[in-house]
């Protein structure tokens, strides 16, 4: 029989995949449709599983909540989040854009001490220095290789760290189809305000894409809830890097990019000091900052 933890891995590994898959979809389709396009499609089709999650004694009174202000918070600054890692995976090589997203929980605990109170001791102080170490290093300022499109990441990054503390304080009362709902419909509302920017014609072909950022970006969501809830957190967190690797060999094999090393260098220290983070969390009982809970 599967244990517990055994079937959280299982489910982290499933959302490593998921969110893997949105990723360099994603990337394959910014070269084709304005990114405001792709975060409708993110929401329109990503209800559908969303629906699946939800009780059918929900559906008379889908939207109640008393705590609209705070989910309005999360889902609008959700979607600030993702706009930026979209338009980071549209200009940025795949591996750079999510070795810099990886650095999301720095940013949240560096809120949680200012809008939580928060306590944090050395070890995490040093985490959170060494992890900001690594950001620097993946920016490459200085070189040749540096861009300003690697600040949006950096931007999902901050906009992460905001839904993460409003995520914190709702997932206390409010079920995780609901928090997913209202950030789907918000998702859905901002690719529709994007029109007026000039959407594209979608192509036939280009179709199946489009549904599969959105199945794949929801699945990821529901799968990383249940790992969260069915696995210790340091146990199931490591996975979360293996979307690099596939980021690494994505990039590689379909966009002909190769990670510089001070890319590869960068990553090791942001992934070092998230987990130190995570452990700390952990045994300090914290609820966790969960990796790109979009």
């Amino acid at each position: 029989m599967i244990s517990k933890n055994q079937l959280g891995i299982i489910f982290m590994i499933l959302s490593v995949i998921s969110f893997s898959v949105m990723d360099i979809v994603v990337k394959l389709m910014s070269s084709h449709y304005p990114t405001g396009q792709l975060i409708f499609f993110r929401g329109f089709f990503g209800l559908i599983p969303i629906l699946f999650i939800i009780p059918k004694e929900r559906f008379g009174n889908l939207l109640k909540t008393e705590k609209i202000k705070l989910h309005l918070v999360r889902a609008f600054g959700g979607a600030f989040a993702m706009t930026f890692l979209y338009l980071g995976l549209k200009f940025l090589p795949i591996a750079d854009a999510i070795t810099i997203s990886f650095a999301a929980p720095i940013f949240a605990t560096i809120f949680s001490i200012i809008f939580l109170n928060e306590k944090v001791r050395l070890i995490r102080w040093l985490a959170i220095f060494f992890g900001l170490t690594g950001v620097i290093i993946v920016l490459k300022p200085g070189t040749e290789l540096f861009t300003y499109y690697s600040f949006f990441p950096i931007l999902f990054c901050i906009g992460f760290a905001t839904i993460s503390i409003a995520i914190k304080k709702l997932s206390k009362t409010e079920p995780d189809y609901l928090i997913a709902l209202y950030f789907t419909l918000v998702l859905i509302l901002f690719g529709l305000i994007s029109i007026s920017m000039g959407w594209k014609k979608i192509d036939i072909s280009d179709i199946h894409y489009l549904i599969i950022i959105g199945l794949s970006g929801s699945i990821g969501n529901i799968f990383l809830t249940k790992s969260i809830r069915e696995a210790d957190i340091s146990l199931v967190t490591p996975i979360k890097y293996l979307s690099l690797v596939f980021a690494i060999i994505a990039g590689w094999l379909i966009f002909n990019e190769i990670p510089s090393i001070l890319t590869i260098s960068g990553a090791m220290l942001i992934i070092l000091s998230t987990f130190v983070i995570f452990k700390r969390e952990a045994a300090k009982k914290i609820k966790p900052t969960i990796i790109r809970q979009l």
